[in-house]
């Protein structure tokens, strides 16, 4: 999620971005194993990017604030040999991710670069969609911050080059809240007693991403390091499931966060109904239209964990049916560069990927928090990487939510949720 005061309608947009994406199973940033990925891949080196002709369609989301065509124009004009084209697919995530399978699925060339969630990209390389652009992402490595170089990394490979990210805060109001915690456990204090926490508590993807940045933070895991195996079943995770459970009990979360996702969290923050806020950088434009007296911080840790926010964003994708690899290359290396993060960050609120863009004084006087959203993406943590992605969130955020809001013990839905994953796991 993420958009800027540009227009509300933008806003809105990035904060379907946001909610989605993923990789490593404990959250790390050093790759996942997922069986049958890479044994037959094509490779795209940097030199097939160098003497690149031809034409490119660029395949990605709606093209809201325009942002996306302005770069294709630019590029188009520093490239004269190679000729970009945008593919605007629809708003929808999910209608995105099932025009890119049907394509894929058909062999077609037609998608040169695959505009994909974070959490798509194991699915994808693993279907034998993507080409491996570890060569590519190698020539660059030290540009990119590292957290999310681990949404592409998959067996030791690269898949996909990072495209923007996406991190949740921790907003407060400053007419109530006086310091920010450093903790969960202060959060949830401070809440009993200055006005109620808010999250996406309904029973969605928004659910699963905040229980896991309170699980990774507590040095939980979801899979095994192979990918093979659910680990979520754990101490770690009975802790954390409790202690939410408990915030829950105490009053310090309000029962009507049941139904809450991004928007309704916000607008619970808006009006006063809480004065502490998890929630995307997004917010910070519409509070401030809103004259909310506000702060906000990256995420706090829980108790002595380090703190860790699950990252969302895009990657891009060479697709495997393209028949301009090199060419896809040329344009991914330029959609991924400083002048375009830049505008991309400064147009639409895109989260660059680029460390050095958070530094840029326009970027700065555009995005007043991009110092702490810099450090809330460091600290920021893939979501498992899984052909089954979906069912493992699923299995997540049904269980989890069964323990928050219906009474399920922690222990029972940690277990239901540990074999439905398993289960998911032995159907690819």
């Amino acid at each position: 999620m993420n958009r800027k005061l540009a227009s509300a309608g933008a806003i809105l947009a990035c904060a379907a971005i946001a909610a989605g994406c993923g990789s490593s199973g404990g959250g790390g940033t050093s790759g996942s194993t997922v069986a049958g990925v890479g044994s037959n891949a094509k490779t795209v080196t940097p030199g097939m990017a160098q003497n690149a002709k031809g034409s490119v369609t660029w395949c990605i989301g709606k093209d809201t604030t325009g942002a996306f065509s302005q770069v294709v124009k630019l590029y188009n004009q520093q490239n004269p040999n190679v000729h970009a084209k945008l593919l605007e697919l629809p708003t929808s995530a999910d209608a995105q991710r099932t025009q890119l399978i049907q394509r894929e699925q058909a062999k077609s060339p037609e998608c040169d670069v695959l505009g994909m969630d974070t959490i798509w990209t194991a699915e994808f390389a693993a279907q034998g969609w993507l080409r491996d652009v570890t060569p590519a992402i190698n020539a660059r490595k030290s540009e990119f911050i590292p957290s999310t170089l681990g949404t592409t990394q998959i067996n030791g490979k690269y898949w996909a080059v990072p495209f923007n990210t996406n991190a949740g805060f921790l907003y407060y109001n400053t007419s109530k809240v006086k310091q920010p915690p450093t903790t969960w456990q202060q959060a949830y204090q401070m809440a009993k007693t200055d006005g109620g926490l808010g999250y996406q508590g309904a029973r969605y993807e928004g659910l699963t991403v905040d229980f896991l940045e309170l699980l990774y933070s507590n040095g939980g895991s979801v899979l095994s390091s192979d990918g093979k195996k659910a680990t979520i079943d754990s101490p770690q995770a009975q802790q954390v499931l409790s202690f939410m459970q408990q915030g829950v009990k105490s009053g310090a979360v309000p029962k009507s966060a049941s139904t809450w996702m991004e928007e309704e969290s916000r607008n619970a923050f808006q009006s006063g109904k809480v004065s502490l806020l998890r929630n995307w950088p997004y917010v910070y434009a519409l509070a401030k239209q809103a004259h909310v007296k506000f702060n906000l911080e990256p995420l706090p840790k829980f108790g002595n964990g380090q703190a860790a926010s699950i990252l969302g964003g895009y990657n891009l994708g060479i697709s495997t049916y393209s028949k301009n690899p090199g060419g896809a290359l040329s344009f991914v290396n330029y959609a991924t560069g400083p002048a375009a993060q830049k505008k991309f960050f400064i147009k639409s609120s895109l989260p660059a990927v680029l460390t050095q863009t958070y530094s840029d004084p326009a970027v700065k006087k555009s995005q007043p928090f991009a110092p702490q959203l810099l450090t809330a993406v460091q600290q920021g943590k893939p979501r498992p990487v899984s052909p089954v992605y979906t069912q493992i969130s699923e299995a997540i955020d049904k269980n989890v939510y069964s323990a928050l809001w219906s009474g399920t013990s922690p222990q029972t839905a940690l277990k239901n949720a540990q074999s439905q994953i398993n289960k998911a796991l032995q159907t690819f």
